[in-house]
């Protein structure tokens, strides 16, 4: 399989063979139950749809309820489609996924949900440095943007600019993390860095095959 979908524990550090101290983060990779294979025959395409995460059945609705009784699961919190597959080991309606699809020493690619940090100024959302040095008169441009633009022409604000909004929030992934330990009875991953994302937050961990 190409990937599996996990939850942020949070992060940790360990020591390699050289003793030095690696940062690390601790993901809760599966078990993940195949919910549905898709083919080209039936669908136009390859792949299969993983769940993961208990869910209340009175929080589901009834057509996934019935979805994943076919499937002979409970209901999940999230399901998701992987759609590369590793040459002899495509897996089969029902199957279960654990950590086990990785190995120690490998390279992944993680994808989350950066958090949110909502509306920021540009010295926050694009690094912009500020005034610098405040002289004369400046005692409130010290975090300000400055000018963005001129005055009779164009006469508007050019699409693009660099300005202030809502940050974070964002689809991000990070690639070629290396898996440092797999602790199999946990279905744990400790992947080396960071990832994105609080605690508690869903991730997809893919491999190119």
């Amino acid at each position: 399989m190409s990937g599996i979908i996990g939850k942020k524990i949070g992060m940790t550090s360990i020591y390699d063979a050289s003793g030095k101290n690696i940062p690390c983060t601790v993901i809760e990779a599966g078990p993940c139950i195949v919910t549905q294979v898709r083919t080209i025959e039936n669908d136009g395409y390859e792949a299969i749809q993983l769940a993961f995460g208990e869910k209340k059945g009175k929080n589901t609705t009834k057509a996934l309820r019935g979805h994943f009784a076919k499937a002979n699961t409970t209901p999940k919190k999230i399901v998701a489609e992987f759609t590369r597959f590793e040459v002899g080991h495509q897996k089969k309606f029902g199957d279960v996924l654990t950590v086990d699809v990785f190995v120690e020493g490998e390279y992944i690619d993680v994808v989350g949900t950066s958090k949110g940090k909502g509306f920021q100024g540009v010295v926050k959302r694009h690094h912009f440095g500020g005034v610098g040095e405040s002289t004369h008169g400046q005692h409130n441009r010290l975090r300000a943007p400055g000018s963005i633009g001129a005055s009779s022409w164009p006469s508007r604000v050019f699409k693009g600019l660099r300005m202030a909004g809502r940050t974070g929030g964002d689809r991000v992934k990070m690639i070629n993390l290396q898996v440092m330990k797999i602790v199999t009875e946990k279905n744990l991953v400790i992947v080396k860095g960071s990832v994105p994302g609080p605690k508690g937050s869903f991730l997809f961990l893919e491999r190119w095959n």
